[in-house]
């Protein structure tokens, strides 16, 4: 065997491994499919809110529905859907990105961060928290039984922003990291005062 024949031998196995790496490591970075299908029905829910889209956010919240927002004010899916129609009272913009799935049988617990704006009594507030929803699997579609938000920051803009006092700095230390939220012991950002944030659940 000729060099040249050896040489394209062992250039075609190291290609081939090379393939093969790339190959698992697009497996691994990628989101399983059961991931993949939860953000999906988040952004459903996201979609209905800042869409006022009653009907959409029927095939998303169960009939036994019960949400606690992040200020404590517990509401029903029938409540959740008459706030949609009152005017100025829902979110402009509302995005929930999934970081946790559990199942056990039918019901998927999913935990995951949320980013929510609305127009405040003084310019447009910025909400950044966490959340927790309870998910059943009801003919082939998910629809959620119990949602929890909890506030992590909460910032006004503009004018609102000038006016704001700057809140004196915590020494507590925090139990947890929340990614893409949370940015660190140096923040000085308020708790909101309770009932300051308006719906979703």
């Amino acid at each position: 065997m000729g060099h040249r024949t050896t040489a394209l031998l062992v250039l075609a196995l190291a290609m081939s491994v090379v393939s093969a790496h790339a190959q698992q490591a697009a497996k691994t970075t990628a989101a399983p499919p059961a991931f993949r299908e939860m953000q999906q029905v988040e952004d459903r829910w996201a979609d209905a809110v800042t869409k006022r889209d009653q009907y959409g956010l029927e095939l998303v919240l169960a009939p036994e529905f019960i949400g606690i927002s992040a200020s404590g004010d517990v509401a029903t899916r029938n409540q959740q859907i008459a706030h949609l129609l009152v005017k100025n009272a829902g979110p402009d913009t509302l995005e929930q990105k999934v970081v946790s799935v559990r199942f056990v049988g039918d019901v998927a617990i999913v935990n995951g961060t949320y980013v929510m704006s609305w127009k405040g009594e003084k310019g447009p507030v910025l909400e950044k928290g966490i959340f927790s929803h309870v998910f059943e699997h009801v003919r082939s579609n998910w629809l959620c039984l119990n949602s929890q938000r909890t506030v992590v920051a909460e910032e006004a803009k503009g004018e609102a922003a000038k006016e704001k006092p700057k809140a004196k700095r915590s020494d507590a230390e925090l139990p947890m990291h929340i990614p893409l939220v949370y940015k660190g012991p140096d923040s000085t950002k308020a708790t909101p005062a309770p009932g300051s944030n308006p719906a979703p659940q």
